[in-house]
């Protein structure tokens, strides 16, 4: 990934460009010269990754309380812990993700299924291995996707893992659609087919 650098545009001024004679101009050629608006060199402050990382993960954040506030106003019945915290990636802070719940369920075949709910500002395959993601996309974007979780106990000190053993690589769904989202997370903490009905009928 090629190093990138950052600088905040909202601190920058205007300069605007106007001919001295603008209708001298139409009555010659017939064309109407608009202001150029351009950005003053010196004006750049540039963002150091640090800055970076921290404003992309107050927006993931912001996000993910959203997310949570809705997922929990649909029905009394299905409530979620609310679990936020973010990562960013450290070659690019201004892409990242975050963690909005956890829970337990029964997932087809699967019984008492560990899982977590994630949103990232990027697409990206998931990955089993160390770097979590994989293929990340240049594209803007937003990803929303579920996890099967284990305890991983092999390097001594226990850490949450994807769990393989689910599906073969531990992804539960991963959507693009924010509405198909929320119905999947439901569909996951509905606890009885009766609920589950209410979540199907979201349209």
């Amino acid at each position: 990934m090629p190093v990138l650098r950052y600088f905040d545009s909202s601190r920058m001024k205007k300069r605007t460009r106007l001919p001295v004679a603008v209708h001298s101009e139409f009555l010659r050629t017939g064309r109407i010269i608009r202001a150029e608006d351009t950005w003053i060199e010196e004006e750049k402050r540039y963002l150091s990754y640090e800055e970076v990382a921290a404003i992309t993960g107050k927006r993931l954040e912001r996000a993910g309380e959203k997310t949570h506030e809705r997922l929990n106003g649909f029905h009394r019945a299905i409530q979620f812990p609310k679990l936020i915290f973010h990562r960013t990636l450290a070659a690019a802070p201004h892409l990242g993700y975050c963690h909005v719940t956890a829970s337990k369920t029964k997932f087809a075949e699967y019984d008492d299924v560990t899982w977590g709910f994630y949103i990232a500002n990027f697409l990206a395959d998931i990955g089993t291995s160390e770097s979590f993601f994989e293929h990340i996309s240049p594209r803007q974007g937003r990803m929303y996707f579920a996890v099967a979780m284990a305890t991983d106990k092999s390097s001594g000190k226990p850490k949450l893992a994807i769990n393989t053993a689910v599906r073969g690589n531990g992804l539960l769904f991963r959507t693009h659609d924010p509405k198909q989202a929320m119905k999947n997370v439901l569909m996951l903490g509905a606890r009885n087919e009766q609920l589950r009905a209410i979540v199907r009928a979201i349209g």
